[in-house]
């Protein structure tokens, strides 16, 4: 039981670590866009700052679609 916890804090310091090296790296960013939805537009951000966020959340998904729960050799 143990061990999921252990790589959920670790997944989820090293994309806050992410998180924060992106913020700091796009200070001096001056590509902004906005972003279409069906309805509504967002705020203009920068590029850099929309592609960061869309990797660090696939990041985030794509790790916790590996974690195993029910582990299968203990029963």
């Amino acid at each position: 039981m143990l061990n999921p916890i252990k790589k959920f804090i670790f997944i989820f310091f090293y994309n806050v670590s992410l998180f924060f090296l992106l913020l700091i790296g796009i200070q001096n960013s001056t590509n902004k866009t906005n972003i279409d939805f069906l309805i509504f537009k967002t705020v203009t951000l920068p590029i850099s700052f929309t592609i960061g966020v869309s990797f660090i959340s696939g990041s985030i998904i794509g790790n916790l679609f590996t974690f195993d729960l029910y582990n299968k050799s203990n029963n």
